[in-house]
């Protein structure tokens, strides 16, 4: 063989001792490995570890989310179903959506997909090219800014501020960051890990700004019902924009329901995105199990979703303040103010490399959370808290949190 094709073969044996060395393309081999799970797969199955590191309720879900989803497997409906999700939960997903946000979205604009994080990556791969630029605001789960980078995307971080004790963004700086040449921003809010929210004005600001450059606008709202305000979702971009707009709403049914183990999520598109989705989920998923959409639909019932949701939202609250008020007792501990989402970020002056202060909690105070560089630079020497567990842990996690830093002060 000669050519091209046997020149790469041959300095490839040459660099490497063999033909063809077993390894994926080098953009999977740069990316990084999740340093929650780092912490977490070291201590996974001790008994004497108080686990605050994942992102979930430590509460099962509802009962008659439950039921309906075991129903539906006693009916044997365990086949394959439409690409962009059943027919009936599309519809209910529309009711839902325009009910809490005062607006007609239609079903022809919503996609079901298995998990949120699943739409995520179903839209990176529908809009992301390599050689992309693309904006997040950071610190950031790390799987939304690792997934344009595995379509070979030029990344660019614009990092939160606290700001006299709160976290906020410079919404100067993210339009200077917004260039024309920007194909996809990514705004998460609010926010994982730091409970971030953006505010209604200066939401419709960015909607405006990517609106006259063109850029798609990707918004993570698996978080928009955990607002700790008096209103039922954190400020929106669906009652702002025209269906056709470049904007996508991503959200999931693992929160705000507690079913983060069902791994169903949905998109908001215009439909012509819609109509070529379709194909998309076809090569990566086919569809969403049947049996975890009707458990789905039980959890939008009008009778009895606000219900679930609020009461979510006040144990979570209870929990919030119950940690943040126990944190600000300790000496040298930083806690900014944030409005939403399920997690206290926070850090202790004197304790700069969080990896080793994350692995020494496990080992030595049986406490277990997420080093904050796990969401990226701008999280480093920060630890996440998920406050989405009972009183009582949260007040046993902050004893063990107080013992190790009276023994190690």
């Amino acid at each position: 063989m000669t050519g091209p094709a046997a020149s790469r073969r041959e300095d490839l044996a040459s660099a490497s001792g063999a033909a063809f060395p077993p390894l994926p393309r080098p953009a999977i081999i740069s990316l990084g490995s999740s340093r929650i799970r780092e912490i977490a797969n070291a201590a996974m199955g001790r008994a004497d570890v108080a686990a605050f590191w994942f992102g979930e309720s430590d509460v099962p879900t509802p009962a008659h989310i439950r039921d309906a989803g075991i129903a539906s497997l006693s009916r044997n409906e365990t086949f394959y179903g439409h690409n962009l999700g059943n027919p009936d939960l599309r519809a209910q997903l529309s009711v839902y959506l325009s009910r809490l946000h005062g607006a007609d979205i239609g079903p022809e604009r919503i996609a079901v997909t298995s998990s949120g994080v699943s739409a995520l990556m179903l839209t990176a791969e529908m809009l992301v090219s390599p050689g992309d630029r693309v904006a997040v605001i950071a610190p950031i789960w790390p799987n939304v800014a690792e997934q344009p980078r595995i379509m070979g995307a030029e990344m660019v971080r614009v990092p939160l501020e606290v700001r006299a004790g709160r976290w906020t963004l410079d919404l100067d700086r993210l339009r200077a960051a917004l260039t024309p040449e920007t194909k996809v921003f990514y705004l998460n809010s609010p926010n994982n890990p730091t409970g971030w929210t953006i505010d209604a004005e200066a939401l419709a600001a960015v909607r405006e700004h990517c609106r006259r450059h063109g850029i798609w606008l990707v918004a993570d709202d698996v978080y928009e019902r955990l607002s700790f305000g008096n209103r039922p979702a954190a400020p929106s971009l669906l009652p702002l924009i025209d269906p056709d707009e470049r904007v996508i709403s991503v959200n999931s049914f693992s929160k705000a329901w507690s079913m983060t183990g069902w791994r169903l999520g949905w998109l908001v598109a215009p439909s012509p995105f819609i109509g070529e989705l379709g194909k998309v989920i076809e090569y990566n998923t086919s569809c969403a199990p049947g049996f975890v959409q009707a458990a789905a639909l039980a959890a939008l019932d009008a009778d009895s979703c606000e219900a679930t949701v609020g009461e979510l939202r006040t144990r979570l609250k209870a929990s919030r303040d119950l940690l943040i008020t126990g944190l600000r007792q300790l000496e040298a501990v930083e806690v900014p103010e944030a409005d939403g989402a399920m997690y206290a970020f926070f850090r202790i002056r004197g304790r700069e490399d969080d990896m080793l202060l994350a692995k020494r909690l496990v080992a030595e105070a049986g406490l277990g959370l997420a080093p904050g560089s796990a969401f990226g630079p701008e999280g480093a020497g920060w630890l996440r808290w998920c406050f989405a567990a009972r009183p009582e842990k949260i007040a046993d996690g902050l004893d063990r949190l107080r013992r190790f830093l009276g023994t190690n002060g």
